[in-house]
C-alpha cells in the first residue's frame, strides 16, 4: 500500500510554572496507508485530539510542536511548511472533522456557503459551481432534503445534520486523509450509526485514509483496520483491530475492554479503571499507568518501550517482556 502519513516521535509542549514545559503529547509515532482506517483510542486527556491538531500545525498558542518531531505527508515535511504552503495542505490534503459541529460551524453563514468556501479556497471555480459542488457533497453525505439544507443556518439543523455539514466541508477539497475527531459526540445511537456508515462509505468511494479519534472502543470493531491506544500522551498499545480485540495485552487496554457493557452472556458488574489520567505536569516516573495498574511490579518504575507481543502487535508494558501480558 502507499504510505500517505508518517508521524515519528511527535512531542507537543505547553509552558508550565517558571521556565519548565509540560508534554501532553510525548513521543507519539504511527503511520497511515492509503485507504486505511486507524483508530486512535483513549480516555479524555490522553492527547488524542492534540495529536490530530498537530498534523496541521493547529496546536493552540502557546503550545508548540517540539524539534525532533516528524510529520510527513507523502514526501512533504509538514512541519517545515508555513504561510501559503501550509494553507494548501490544510483541507486539500488533510480534511478535518472537528469534535463539536455547533462550535466549529460559523453561525452567521449558511451550510451551503460554508461548504462552498472550502471548495473555492482550493479550486478555481465560480460561486455558482462551488454552490453546485456543495449540493452534491450534501447529497453524498446523506443529508435529508439537501436542496433545502443548503440555505439553512447551523442553528436550524439537528446535531446529526450539522455533523454531515462538517463532513461535507472536510471533503470539499477532496483530501487524501480524513481526520475525524470524536465524530459521534453528543449524538444519539441511531444517528451515530448513520454518521459512521457515511464515513465508511466515503472512505471506500474516495480511497481516503481515515484517522478516527474516539474514546469508544465499541465503534472501532469492524470499522478500523488498526488501533493505537493512547494513555498519558503516549501510545501504549497498537495492533490490527481483530488481534487487539481478541488479545488486548496492555493492562490499560484490558481495563478499557472490561468497562464496556455487553448485551450477551451473563449479567456482570462493570469493572471501572480506578483513578484518572494524570495531568501532564504530574506524570509518575516509569510506566505512566503504574499508579492505576493492578499488575504493576518493581520494574514498572522504569519506563517500558513498545515491546512486541505478536505479529504487528506491540505494547508498552514490561509484562510483554516476560511473555505474560
Amino acid at each position: 500500500m502507499t504510505r500517505v502519513l508518517q508521524v515519528e516521535n511527535l512531542r507537543v509542549s505547553f509552558p508550565a510554572v517558571g521556565s519548565s514545559r509540560v508534554y501532553p503529547v510525548d513521543g507519539v509515532s504511527f503511520t497511515l496507508d492509503q485507504g486505511e482506517t486507524l483508530a486512535l483510542v483513549g480516555e479524555s486527556g490522553s492527547g488524542k485530539s492534540l495529536t490530530s491538531l498537530a498534523l496541521l500545525q493547529l496546536v493552540p498558542s502557546p503550545g508548540r510542536v517540539e524539534a525532533g518531531s516528524t510529520i510527513r505527508l507523502g514526501d512533504t515535511d509538514v512541519l517545515a511548511l508555513e504561510g501559503d504552503a501550509l494553507r494548501r495542505i490544510r483541507g486539500r490534503r488533510i480534511g478535518m472533522v472537528f469534535q463539536d459541529p455547533m462550535t466549529s460551524l460559523n453561525p452567521v453563514f449558511t451550510a451551503g456557503d460554508q461548504i462552498a468556501e472550502g471548495v473555492r479556497a482550493h479550486f478555481d471555480v465560480s460561486r455558482a459551481e462551488a454552490r453546485r459542488r456543495a449540493l452534491r457533497l450534501l447529497q453524498e453525505v446523506g443529508m435529508p432534503d439537501p436542496t433545502a439544507r443548503l440555505d439553512a443556518y447551523p442553528h436550524q439543523l439537528s446535531g446529526g445534520m450539522r455533523q454531515r455539514v462538517m463532513i461535507a466541508i472536510a471533503l470539499s477539497a477532496e483530501p487524501e486523509i480524513l481526520v475525524a475527531d470524536e465524530p459521534t459526540t453528543a449524538l444519539d445511537v441511531t444517528v451515530q450509526a448513520q454518521i459512521l456508515e457515511v464515513l465508511d462509505r466515503l472512505r471506500d468511494s474516495h480511497g481516503m485514509a481515515v484517522l478516527l479519534i474516539t474514546h469508544d472502543l465499541g465503534i472501532v470493531a469492524g470499522r478500523a483496520d488498526r488501533v493505537a491506544v493512547m494513555y498519558a500522551g503516549q501510545i501504549v498499545e497498537e495492533a490490527p483491530t481483530e488481534r487487539l480485540f481478541a488479545r488486548p495485552s496492555h493492562p490499560y487496554t484490558q481495563g478499557l475492554f472490561a468497562s464496556i457493557p455487553r448485551i450477551t452472556g451473563p449479567v456482570e458488574r462493570l469493572t471501572p479503571i480506578g483513578g484518572s489520567v494524570p495531568t501532564p505536569g504530574a506524570w509518575p516516573s516509569g510506566c505512566r499507568f503504574r499508579p492505576r495498574c493492578p499488575k504493576a511490579f518493581e520494574k514498572c518504575e522504569t519506563m517500558p518501550p513498545l515491546l512486541s507481543v505478536g505479529p504487528e502487535h506491540r505494547a508498552r508494558c514490561w509484562l510483554a517482556e516476560r511473555g505474560d501480558p
